[in-house]
C-alpha cells in the first residue's frame, strides 16, 4: 500500500480546519478517507484514527481560546463532568465490542453511524436555539449520563470525538450557545477518547501506530495546521451553509464506508 504523505498532510489540514472551526475531531471524515484511500482495515483505522482525533481535538481547544476563553469553558464544569461520567464509561465500553466485532460487521456498524450523525447535524445542530434546556434538575443529571455513555460508545466504535452528538446534546439538554458548545465538546471529548484509546492499547492492532509512524506524524502535522486555521476561522463560516455541506460529506463517506470490502 502506497502512502502519500502529501496526501496524508493535506487530508489532515483540512479535516482539523473542521475541528478547530466547529469543535470535532473531524474523525468521522477522516475514516473513511483512512479507509477507502489509504487502504486501511476498519479496525486499524479506527485505532489511527482515535489517535488523529487525539491531535485535533487536544490542539483545537486552545486554538479556539481567542474567541472561547477557557474562563467560558470551565465556568460550565458541572456539565462537563455530568457528560464525562456517562461517556467515560461508555468509551471503555465500545472500545472493547470493536476489537470483537467482525471486520465486515465493523464496517457496516461504521456506515450506520456516520449516517446516524449526517441526520443528527441537520436536524439538531441548528444555529440560534432558544437556549432553553430541556431538562432542568435530577432529569438533566440522569440525562446527561445517560447521553454521554451513547456518545462514549459511539465515539469509541468509529474512533471518533463525538463532536457533533456531544455539540447536539450540549445544545438541546443543556441550552448552551452553539460557539461555546464546540469548546465545551471539546473539553469532554478529549478524557473520554483516552480511555477508549488506553483500551484499544490491549489489543494487537494498536501495533498499527509502530508500523505506520511516519504516516501518523505527516498527518498529525497536517491536523494541527489545519486546527489552527480552524480556530481563527471560527464565527467567519456561516453556519447555515457548513452544516448542510458536512452532513452530505458524511452521508458520502458512509456509502463508501457500508460498500467497503
Amino acid at each position: 500500500m502506497t502512502q502519500s504523505k502529501a496526501g496524508a498532510f493535506g487530508g489532515g489540514a483540512v479535516i482539523g480546519a473542521l475541528g478547530g472551526l466547529i469543535g470535532l475531531g473531524g474523525a468521522e471524515f477522516r475514516l473513511p478517507l483512512l479507509i477507502g484511500v489509504f487502504g486501511f482495515q476498519a479496525l486499524e483505522a479506527v485505532i489511527l484514527n482515535k489517535a488523529m482525533s487525539l491531535v485535533v481535538v487536544a490542539t483545537a481547544l486552545p486554538f479556539r481560546a481567542s474567541t472561547i476563553p477557557f474562563s467560558d469553558v470551565f465556568s460550565h464544569w458541572s456539565v462537563i463532568v455530568n457528560l464525562l461520567a456517562g461517556s467515560l464509561l461508555g468509551a471503555w465500553v465500545g472500545a472493547g465490542w470493536a476489537t470483537r466485532l467482525k471486520s465486515e460487521t465493523l464496517y457496516r456498524v461504521i456506515a450506520v453511524l456516520l449516517l446516524m450523525i449526517a441526520v443528527v447535524l441537520v436536524l439538531g445542530h441548528q444555529p440560534g436555539g432558544d437556549g432553553r434546556p430541556a431538562f432542568s434538575g435530577l432529569a438533566q443529571i440522569i440525562a446527561g449520563i445517560a447521553a454521554g455513555f451513547v456518545i462514549g460508545v459511539v465515539a469509541s466504535l468509529l474512533g471518533v470525538a463525538g463532536g457533533e452528538l456531544l455539540i447536539t446534546t450540549l445544545i438541546l439538554l443543556f441550552g448552551i450557545d452553539i460557539k461555546l458548545a464546540g469548546s465545551l465538546s471539546l473539553a469532554v471529548s478529549l478524557p473520554t477518547m483516552v480511555v477508549g484509546f488506553t483500551r484499544y492499547s490491549r489489543d494487537s492492532s494498536f501495533a498499527v501506530l509502530g508500523r505506520n509512524r511516519t504516516f501518523l506524524l505527516v498527518m498529525a502535522a497536517g491536523s494541527i495546521l489545519g486546527t489552527f486555521i480552524g480556530g481563527r476561522l471560527l464565527g467567519l463560516v456561516p453556519e447555515a451553509i457548513l452544516l448542510p455541506l458536512l452532513a452530505a460529506i458524511l452521508v458520502i463517506s458512509a456509502v463508501k464506508v457500508w460498500r467497503h470490502k
